[in-house]
């Protein structure tokens, strides 16, 4: 038994399930009375579907834990067709939520389709660049053929319309591509490109609800009935925690102040009954979870699984800055929910996959950190300056190009 664990990053497996513990409690305190209220639902009826969204996403983590993540990349053209199919049948057999076709009702269950694309797109990707370190340089061989595929993704979500998400995926296409070793004139060629199309786009995509959406976002006070209104909300629930907060199930915010206590606003709530120290408490544990994959990423000497981490690392901080960003009047809101915490089926089975990847590399870094210490020790005892020498080689990513 100590011979199977031996090898398993257990600050990374531990970590992610004491966040959505800890969400799981918020969500019924924040919930229970917007369930009544609201739906007419029994007060803890988000906090068993939670439950229940939890113990799926347990068997999906154990799955991806136990498949190496080698295994991916044959099944790669699986995924993206997936992937592609799934963002198109959303626009057309989708449900309307809010303006935007972004949900299958399945009816047991809902699935949104753009979170399982980010890591899809991850996945591609990573796989496409490993696959193409030799020839890098090349870019119409190794950049525009994934460059293309990215714009394909980030199209089919920009029509739903999500532009939140549509903000996540191009931020995290962008770190993997930057992380894949192009070369600068190609970094440059498409800083140019982004630019120009940004400019050509956003004059068309401007449009009274939105204006009043960023008036919202960075001048509440302006419109304090309307857009500014859940913000402010905000504010005065971030504000009234002050150091140690009001105390678990007391936030007044949650009685129908707030839009969406338990997903979009659940941070909010978390600064207003458990103060700076709960904010604290998931900011660090957030900052282990992406430094940790960051780390394993530098420890990986194979590009498909460093690249792979950097993108999971990325996507987890990339939405934990956009919905914290929202919710203190930083970014717009787009209704990003907070990695682990917030309330939501498909969000938490796509992380629960994600760390459970992370999981799968960081067991394969050590095992072959391990193995390399061991077939390489020499018989008499080591100085300190072998010892070192070992320990900053066994930190170096090289990958063949």
């Amino acid at each position: 038994m100590k011979k199977i664990w031996k090898n398993y990053d257990f600050t990374l497996m531990f970590t992610p399930l004491i966040l959505t513990a800890f969400g799981v409690v918020m969500i019924y305190s924040a919930s229970m009375v917007y369930a009544v209220v609201k739906w007419g639902y029994a007060s803890d009826h988000y906090l068993f579907q939670q439950i229940k969204w939890v113990f799926l996403g347990s068997l999906v983590f154990l799955f991806t834990v136990a498949v190496p993540y080698q295994k991916y990349q044959k099944w790669m053209k699986l995924i993206v067709m997936f992937v592609f199919f799934s963002l198109i049948g959303v626009l057309i057999f989708g449900k309307n939520v809010g303006n935007a076709k972004s949900w299958f009702d399945l009816g047991v269950f809902s699935y949104q389709p753009s979170e399982v694309a980010k890591l899809g797109l991850i996945m591609y990707l990573s796989s496409v660049f490993a696959k193409k370190q030799n020839y890098i340089g090349d870019f119409a061989k190794a950049v525009l053929p994934p460059l293309a595929v990215t714009i394909g993704v980030l199209g089919l979500i920009g029509m739903q319309p999500d532009i939140g998400t549509a903000a996540i995926v191009f931020m995290i296409a962008s770190v993997v591509i930057l992380s894949s070793g192009i070369r600068f004139k190609h970094i440059f060629l498409l800083s140019v490109l982004t630019a120009l199309i940004t400019i050509i786009m956003v004059p068309g995509m401007k449009t009274e609800e939105r204006s009043e959406r960023f008036t919202g976002a960075y001048q509440p006070f302006q419109l304090p009935e309307d857009e500014g209104y859940h913000l402010i909300q905000s504010f005065i629930a971030i504000g009234t925690g002050g150091l140690s907060g009001e105390g678990l199930g007391n936030s007044v915010q949650k009685l129908g102040y707030l839009l969406e206590p338990h997903t979009d606003f659940i941070m909010a709530i978390v600064a207003e009954e458990l103060g700076l120290f709960g904010v604290l408490f998931v900011i660090g544990s957030l900052s282990i979870i992406v430094l940790r994959g960051l780390f394993i990423a530098r420890k990986c000497d194979d590009a498909f699984g460093s690249l792979l981490a950097i993108g999971i690392s990325s996507m987890i901080g990339i939405q934990a800055f956009i919905n914290m960003g929202a919710i203190s009047g930083i970014l717009p809101i787009t209704g990003v929910p907070l990695p682990f915490v917030s309330y939501g089926g498909s969000s938490l089975l796509v992380l629960f996959a994600s760390v459970g990847i992370l999981n799968n590399i960081a067991k394969q870094v050590k095992a072959q950190d391990n193995t390399s210490y061991t077939t390489t020790q020499p018989t008499q005892k080591p100085t300190a300056e072998r010892t070192s020498q070992q320990s900053f080689k066994g930190g170096r990513r090289q990958w063949v190009r």
